[in-house]
């Protein structure tokens, strides 16, 4: 396996500028996740380091070769898509062995080789069925064995769980994390999942408009974003936002008129939007020191955890709702008034006007 590194990659389609200098290493066996709303350009830079696509502008480098001039077969990539693309007519041995038998390789190299991956894969017992005996979840596995067929330098996958449903889903990006570990292997996977992003990346790269707003891990990223965009991306239930202001002192000001020292940091006298988390909304029973109040909209009760949205500021015209996380079960009714405070101040976020990460201390 091999590193990938990405300088000042730009493409244009026309006048239409869809990858805006993009720099990114992929250190050798990370598993790194691309996420971003739909047309952020995740998928055409997927294809770009993988030569289905030219680029622009800029420089591929896979290890220390450099490989934008080169052709995709000449790459050493493996590329899984959305679609399995499995020969109907092949068993699923046939299918992992047919880029070794395109290769030349001999019968029993074949054999051998594919039997090694079925193994990893568990697909041993269903080597001699056709796709349409498979699930979906084990059609995924054997399009991920023909990749794996002969030992690319880099695997790419392209949304490869998306056709699979909810709970096949999270059977799938546990399996894809252990492939991950026990192959050691370079992986970029582009999702517009944030949840497969958090639950198998090793770093995520959140691209916005063609341009990388944040890399990092993901706690990096869930606990210290950079700009409200990635505050906003990461994380189910997303995170909470309201307007709010500094007065003279520095205090943030809440809608509830409670005004927050917040330590240092904060310039006096500056609207603000403050974030929170729903798990970092706690009940507050001091009206005084609430943050936040309003009237329960609706209540979801999971045993572990109970989701509360809480419509805020009725009769204001800055009225918003929240989400909230309660830990365990908690008995509240639609209609019910709550107030609601931070749990934290470390776990405050504050965001200036044009949306990016206010620092401030926690101490006076």
């Amino acid at each position: 396996m091999s590193s990938v590194s990405l300088f000042n990659v730009t493409k244009a389609f026309g006048e239409a500028n869809i990858i805006k200098g993009v720099d990114l290493k992929v250190e050798d066996g990370e598993l790194v996740v691309f996420v971003g709303p739909s047309g952020c350009g995740k998928s055409t830079l997927l294809r770009m380091i993988s030569g289905l696509e030219e680029i622009t502008a800029g420089e591929i480098h896979i290890g220390d070769k450099r490989v934008d001039p080169l052709p995709a077969s000449d790459r050493d990539i493996a590329m899984v898509f959305q679609s399995y693309a499995l020969y109907p007519h092949m068993t699923v041995g046939e299918n992992i062995g047919f880029p070794l038998k395109m290769a030349g390789w001999s019968k029993a190299a074949i054999e051998t080789k594919t039997r090694e991956i079925g193994d990893v894969l568990q697909l041993l017992p269903l080597f001699d069925r056709t796709p349409k005996q498979l699930s979906g979840g084990q059609r995924q596995r054997v399009a991920i064995g023909r990749a794996l067929a002969r030992d690319p330098k880099i695997i790419l996958l392209d949304e490869p769980l998306s056709n699979l449903d909810a709970a096949l889903r999270v059977d799938m990006r546990m399996e894809l994390a252990r492939l991950h570990r026990e192959l050691s292997a370079t992986m970029i996977y582009v999702t517009h999942d944030q949840v497969e992003a958090m639950t198998m990346a090793d770093r995520i790269v959140v691209l916005r408009d063609g341009i990388v707003e944040q890399v990092g891990s993901p706690l990096d990223l869930y606990l210290s974003p950079v700009n409200q965009f990635v505050a906003g991306f990461i994380g189910s239930p997303k995170m909470n936002f309201w307007s709010a202001h500094s007065d003279e002192a520095g205090c943030i000001v809440m809608p509830t008129g409670q005004a927050v020292l917040m330590g240092g940091g904060v310039a006096p006298n500056q609207p603000v939007t403050v974030g929170a988390r729903p798990e970092h909304l706690i009940l507050c029973a001091d009206d005084d020191q609430a943050a936040l109040k309003g009237k329960v909209l609706s209540v979801e009760h999971l045993g572990s955890d109970t989701f509360v949205q809480l419509h805020c500021g009725i009769g204001d015209p800055n009225q918003i709702d929240i989400n909230v996380r309660l830990a365990g079960i908690v008995r509240v009714s639609i209609g019910d008034a709550l107030s609601l405070t931070i749990a934290d101040a470390d776990t405050w976020h504050l965001f200036d006007i044009n949306g990016n990460r206010i620092e401030y201390t926690t101490e006076p």
